[in-house]
This record gives C-alpha cells, sequence and structure tokens, in this order.
C-alpha cells in the first residue's frame, strides 16, 4: 500500500512545531507524495494560531514544489456537545477538517461513555471528514461504537504514526490495535497521517502502515492510499 498524501502536518503556526508550509511542501516533494494537508490546530489550543490564519488560508497556493496543497485544520473538541473550536463558516472555506481530542482544550477526558457520546456527536457533523489519532489513551473510548460511528456517517479514523512511535500520546499502541481491527473487520474508513510538527516527519508512515497491514486493513478503505479516492472523499474536483 502506498501513501499518496500525508494528510496531518503542522507547521509553526501551532505554536509547538517548527517548519513552513514551503518546508513541509518540499519535504512531501521529496518523499514523492502528490499531496499535502496543512493541518494547524484550531484556536483553542494553547498557543494555536487565531481564526484569521484560517480564514486568510486562500493566500496559499493550490500548488508548492509540484505537490497539491489541500488548506485545513486539526479542530479542537471544545466540551461535550462536540463544539469545535472553528465557527462553520470557516470551516467551510477549508479543504480539508479534521477533529479530535486534546489536553487543555476544556475536556477532562477520563468519562469513557461521555468521551464516546461526545465524539460519535462530532463525526455527525458534515465538514468534520477525519477524526484525529483517536486511540489517545488519556481520552478512553468504546472503540467499537466509534468504528461504527464512522461508518454510519462515512468519517475517517486516522491511524496515527506518531502515535505509533514513541514520539506522542505513549501508551496509544494497543488502542490503535483495536481500532484498526475494528475498521477492517466493519470496514470503517482510514486515513493515514504522520502527524509531522517539523518537516523531516512528512511522509513517515512505517508504524502506521505496519498497523494497518497487520490488521487487516483494505487498500481500498485508506482514503488516502488513491489520489481519485481522496479527492472523491473530500468532494474535490481536479
Amino acid at each position: 500500500m502506498k501513501i499518496i498524501a500525508d494528510m496531518h502536518t503542522h507547521t509553526l503556526a501551532s505554536g509547538h512545531a517548527y517548519s513552513t508550509i514551503n518546508e513541509l511542501a518540499n519535504a512531501a516533494a521529496q518523499a514523492g507524495l502528490r499531496g499535502l494537508a496543512v493541518t494547524d490546530h484550531g484556536p483553542g489550543l494553547p498557543g494555536g494560531p487565531h481564526r484569521f490564519h484560517f480564514c486568510a488560508m486562500r493566500f496559499v497556493p493550490a500548488t508548492i514544489s509540484g505537490v497539491r496543497i489541500f488548506r485545513g485544520v486539526e479542530a479542537n473538541i471544545l466540551d461535550h456537545t462536540g463544539r469545535l473550536d472553528l465557527e462553520p463558516d470557516v470551516l467551510e472555506t477549508l479543504d480539508f477538517v479534521m477533529a479530535g481530542f486534546h489536553e487543555d482544550c476544556g475536556i477532562c477526558g477520563q468519562d469513557r461513555a461521555r468521551n464516546t457520546k461526545t465524539l460519535l456527536a462530532v463525526m455527525e457533523n458534515p465538514l468534520v471528514k477525519c477524526i484525529s489519532h483517536p486511540g489517545n489513551p488519556v481520552f478512553p473510548l468504546d472503540y467499537e461504537e466509534i468504528v461504527m460511528g464512522a461508518l454510519a456517517t462515512d468519517t475517517a479514523l486516522e491511524l496515527n504514526n506518531s502515535s505509533l512511535s514513541a514520539v506522542s500520546r505513549k501508551g496509544s499502541e494497543g488502542n490503535c490495535t483495536e481500532i484498526a481491527r475494528l475498521c477492517a473487520r466493519i470496514g470503517a474508513r482510514v486515513m493515514i497521517g504522520s502527524d509531522a510538527h517539523i518537516c523531516q516527519g512528512v511522509g513517515v508512515f512505517d508504524e502506521a502502515l505496519k498497523l494497518a497491514a497487520e490488521a487487516g486493513i483494505a487498500e481500498g478503505q485508506v482514503v488516502n492510499a488513491s489520489w481519485e479516492r481522496l479527492l472523491d472523499f473530500l468532494g474535490i474536483k481536479e
């Protein structure tokens, strides 16, 4: 299986990442990727960019270094209603919206049933195309319910390479393995992302690809393993 676009990356604008959009795009080109989603955190995360940052993403070229740039966001879930930290009118201007739980954004995550209900509500939002790192152990979930919800709403669940490489969210591996096996069995869509916070991490998917293969996830389930499938999923015509 070959991933053709890295759909989870961060720039300096996130406040805790270390590369520019141009540096990420150059790294994507060197990695042989066709597409790159720039998904800086929404403004609800401490240090994150103001909403105007996302309003102004129209200034970002559609192609840099021969790589198609998808203007996106990793939105933060702010409360148990599933409210996100950017308004719908801003989200509608972006090519790609992923959303996930993050610490210091208003939710204390140990209530499994409540977290599950919240994430199911987020997946009902038609603007949200992907749930980022759902295996985060800080926010326990009923994974079978989540995978069934993802299938019902046609929302992709991310297999996040950083979560599997001891770089971020330590303790995620068992949860990610369970999610991957459930996706394989139930047939939910999957997105594989690097979660790069520096250009050297762009296109690094080794651990996530290994997990997908071991779990038996079909290539056709992986949204960003096909250019045509990805564009169709995002509702983009080229």
